[in-house]
C-alpha cells in the first residue's frame, strides 16, 4: 500500500451529510462517493471507478452548503470532502442544473440509451431545442471521455485522445491513424457507455475473442483498482517487496544468514520511485499489459567496464537484483542499477551472479577464499567494487571470474578439494539447488517454501510455489498435509502458465474484492476461473480449473520422469543446503535467539535454559531436518510419487502418459 494511502485510511473521518443522511468517510473522498457509500443516487456519465474523477459531463451536479447561507454548484465526481460538509443533491438548484444538461445532451445524442435513461429520470422525454450536430445513432459518441482516460490512466497507452473544439470535438487517434502502439486490449470498449467502439474480430481467430477480451478486462479493473493498495506493482514493479521482505525478516543479508537490515531505506522502493523510476509510460516487458510491472532507469551514466562513460537505458532493477545485492551486503543503488546492466549487457543472470558472489563473500570471510585465491580482491561482504570487478572478469573469461562463473555447486567441489575447505560447511551455506542458485528470500521460518525451492524440478524455482506469506505469515497452510496440498495445486498453475504462453504475475498480484471463501489452497481463486474463460476463448474448449491443472501434471510428471532418465528425479536430488532450513552458525542463531529459543522449548521439547548455542543450534537441526523429510513424505503422496521421489505407474496411466516409449518400464526399474 502506498504511504499517501495509508496516511489517508488513518486519518480521522469526517461527517458528510447528503439529502439529510450523515456518514463519516475518509478526508479526499469525492461527494459522489460518498453518496454511493450512504446509498443515495447521483446520476453520471463520465464516472468510473477504474479512471480519476474527471467532471465532463456534470450529469452528477449537486448544490455543496458553504456556510454564512452561501452555497455553490458542483460536480460531485471530483469534489472532495475534506471538511464537515453538508450536500443537497435534489434542490431546486441542482436539479435545474441537471435538467438542462441532459437536455442538451438529448438534442445532440437523442436516441443513445443511457442519455435517454438519465433524462427521463430527470424528468426530460422531449427537448425543448435541436443541436446543430445531432447524432441519430443510437451508438454515437457522447464525448465522456472514458475511453481516452482508460487508455492512458488505465493502461497506460495513449493511443486515443481529443481533437478540436466545442461542437468539432471528437475522439481520435493521433493524427487520425491508427498507431501500432495500440494493443487491441479492449478496454476503451468496454468502458464505452454507448457502443461506440466496436472491436473488430482478431486476425489469430480465436474461438471467441469476445470472451478473451471479456477475461482480460477482469485482471485490467482490478489491477486499477486493487494494485496500488495491495502489491504496488503498477507503481514500483517488484522493487516494491524490499521494504515488505525486510519488515517480514526475509531480505536476505550476507548469504541469507540474516532477514533486514538498518539500511534497507537506501534501496527501498519509495527511493526507486522519486530518483530513478520511469512512471506512467508503456510497459518494457509486454506491450498493454495492464500491470506495467517492469520498470527502468533511464540515462544513467555507467563508472566501469567497457560501456564507462556512456549514458544507458536499464531495463530494471526488480526485486531479486535489489535483494541480491543486500545478500552481498551492499546497499548502493548506483552501484545496483549497474550490475544489473551489465549483467544484461553479458547474458548473466542477476540472481545466479548475486547468490554465487555472496557465497563466495562468506567464504572469504571464513577463510577459505583469501587474496592470493582471488587474485588480490578483496571479497568481504560490501566489497561493491570488488564485487563489481568479478562480474567484469567472468565476462572477459579470466582471473577469479573463472572461479565465480563456475556457479555455487562447482565452487563448493573446488574449494573442497583444492583449498581442503570443510565440504559439510559448503554445503550448508552454498544456495543452490540441482545447480541453480537461490532466488532472494529467506526461507527458514517458511518449511512449505523450503519444500518449494528443493522439490522443483528445474532448480531453485521460488515463482513455482511461493508459499513464504500463506506458510509463515499468514499460517494459512499449518499441517504438512496442508503444505503438501499447496505444494501441488501452485506448482501446477505455474506450470500451465509456462506452457500457454502466460505471466504468472497478474494471477496473483491482486485480491479479488469479491472472493469467494474456498477450501483450494489458492490466494485468487475467482482468477483460476478467469484463466478458464480465456482457455476457453482461444480453444472452444470448455474446462473446469481441474481440467487445466491435468494438463500441468502430466507435463509435470514427464519432466520429473525425464529428470529420472537422465539420472536425477528422486529423493536424493530434493535436498537443499541447511542455510535455507535453519542457521548454521552460532552467529545466526543468537541473531534470532529469542524466535529460536521459543520454539525449541514450546515446539521441539528441547529446554533451552542453560545450554550452549551449539547445543541450543544443533537440537534445532535436528528437528527442523526432520521437519523437512516429513515434508517430503506428504508432497510425494500427494502427488503420487514413491517415497523416493519418483511417479508411479498408477500416476502415469491416471494421466494418460504411459503410452510414452520406455516410460513404463523405466518406473518399474526404479520400483515405481
Amino acid at each position: 500500500m502506498s504511504q499517501q494511502n495509508i496516511e489517508a485510511k488513518t486519518a480521522a473521518k469526517v461527517p458528510v451529510t447528503i439529502d439529510g443522511k450523515t456518514i463519516e468517510v475518509i478526508p479526499g473522498t469525492t461527494v459522489l462517493a460518498a453518496a454511493k457509500q450512504a446509498g443515495i443516487f447521483i446520476p453520471s456519465i463520465c464516472d468510473s471507478e477504474m479512471l480519476e474523477p474527471y467532471g465532463a459531463c456534470r450529469v452528477c451536479s449537486v448544490e455543496v452548503d458553504l456556510g454564512g447561507g452561501k452555497t455553490k454548484m458542483v460536480t460531485s465526481c471530483n469534489y472532495p470532502v475534506r471538511k464537515p460538509l453538508t450536500v443537497n443533491t435534489q434542490s431546486e438548484r441542482a436539479l435545474r442544473t441537471r435538467k438542462l444538461t441532459l437536455e442538451m445532451m438529448l438534442a445532440r445524442w437523442p436516441n443513445v440509451k443511457v442519455v435517454r435513461d438519465m433524462a427521463k429520470h430527470a424528468g426530460v422525454e422531449t427537448p425543448r431545442f435541436t443541436h446543430p450536430k445531432r447524432n441519430e445513432s443510437e451508438n454515437a459518441c457522447i464525448l465522456c471521455g472514458k475511453c481516452v482516460r482508460i487508455c492512458r490512466e488505465g493502461v497506460w497507452q495513449n493511443v486515443l485522445g481529443f481533437e478540436g473544439r466545442g461542437p468539432e470535438r471528437r475522439v481520435t487517434m493521433p493524427f487520425d491513424k491508427p498507431l501500432p502502439e495500440c494493443v487491441g486490449c479492449g478496454a476503451c470498449a468496454y468502458i464505452c457507455p454507448t457502443g461506440a467502439i466496436q472491436m473488430k474480430d482478431d486476425p489469430n481467430g480465436p474461438a471467441d475473442w469476445g470472451r478473451i477480451r471479456k477475461a482480460g478486462m477482469v485482471v485490467t479493473r482490478e489491477m486499477i483498482l486493487l494494485d496500488d493498495e495491495q502489491c504496488g506493482m503498477r507503481r514500483a514493479g517488484t522493487g516494491h517487496l524490499v521494504e515488505i521482505m525486510d519488515d517480514y525478516d526475509l531480505l536476505p543479508v550476507k548469504n541469507y544468514r540474516f532477514g533486514s537490515h538498518e539500511d534497507i531505506g537506501k534501496i527501498s522502493s519509495p527511493v526507486l520511485i522519486e530518483k530513478y523510476y520511469r512512471q506512467d509510460i508503456q510497459d518494457g516487458c509486454a506491450l498493454g499489459c495492464d500491470m506495467a510491472c517492469a520498470k527502468g532507469v533511464d540515462n544513467f551514466e555507467l563508472k566501469t567496464g567497457p560501456d564507462k562513460g556512456k549514458r544507458v537505458l536499464v531495463d530494471g532493477p526488480e526485486y531479486e537484483t535489489l535483494g541480491g545485492s543486500t545478500n552481498m551486503g551492499i546497499f548502493d543503488l548506483d552501484w545496483t542499477i549497474e550490475i544489473n546492466y551489465y549483467c544484461d549487457q553479458y547474458g548473466v543472470d542477476t540472481i545466479s551472479y548475486c547468490t554465487l558472489m555472496a557465497f563466495v563473500m562468506e567464504c572469504y570471510e571464513a577463510g577459505v577464499l583469501n587474496k592470493e585465491r582471488t587474485g588480490g580482491l578483496d571479497l568481504a561482504f560490501g566489497a561493491q567494487d570488488a564485487a563489481m570487478e568479478v562480474l567484469h572478469q567472468m565476462a572477459r573469461g579470466e582471473g577469479f571470474g573463472l572461479v565465480a562463473g563456475l556457479g555455487v555447486r562447482r565452487m563448493k567441489k573446488k574449494f573442497a578439494d583444492e583449498y581442503g575447505a570443510d565440504p559439510a560447511f559448503l554445503q550448508d551455506i552454498g544456495m543452490e539447488a540441482k545447480g541453480l542458485e537461490y532466488s532472494e528470500y529467506v526461507t527458514k521460518e517458511s518449511l512449505a517454501q523450503q519444500g518449494g525451492y528443493g522439490i522443483a524440478l528445474k532448480g531453485a524455482q521460488h515463482d513455482e510455489a511461493w508459499l513464504i506469506f500463506m506458510d509463515m505469515v499468514n499460517k494459512q497452510i499449518p499441517t504438512f498435509e496442508d503444505k503438501a496440498e499447496a505444494l501441488h495445486y501452485f506448482p501446477m498453475w505455474r506450470t500451465w502458465f509456462g506452457l500457454n504462453g502466460l505471466c504468472k504475475l497478474p494471477w496473483n498480484d491482486v485480491e479479488p474484492e469479491d472472493n469467494a471463501e474456498t477450501d483450494e489452497p489458492a490466494k485468487v481463486p475467482k482468477h483460476v476461473q478467469t484463466y478458464c474463460d480465456f482457455f476457453a476463448g482461444v480453444t472452444g474448449k470448455e474446462v473446469t480449473p481441474a481440467d487445466l491443472i491435468t494438463q500441468s501434471e502430466r507435463v509435470y510428471n514427464f519432466q520429473r520422469i525425464f529428470n529420472l532418465k537422465m539420472g536425477f528425479g528422486q529423493r536424493a536430488h530434493d535436498v537443499i543446503p541447511y542455510r535455507s532450513v535453519g542457521p548454521v552458525t552460532n552467529v545466526e542463531y543468537e541473531s534470532r535467539a529469542d524466535r529460536y529459543d521459543t520454539q525449541l522449548k514450546e515446539e521441539v521439547g528441547f529446554d533451552p535454559k542453560g545450554k550452549s548455542t551449539d547445543e541450543k543450534r544443533l537440537a534445532l537441526r535436528k528437528w527442523r531436518e526432520d521437519r523437512y523429510e516429513k515434508l517430503l513424505d506428504a508432497v510425494y503422496k500427494r502427488r503420487g510419487w514413491i517415497e523416493n521421489g519418483i511417479p508411479t505407474q498408477d500416476t502415469a496411466k491416471k494421466l494418460g502418459i504411459d503410452k510414452m516409449d520406455g516410460l513404463m518400464e523405466l518406473l518399474k526399474e526404479h520400483g515405481a
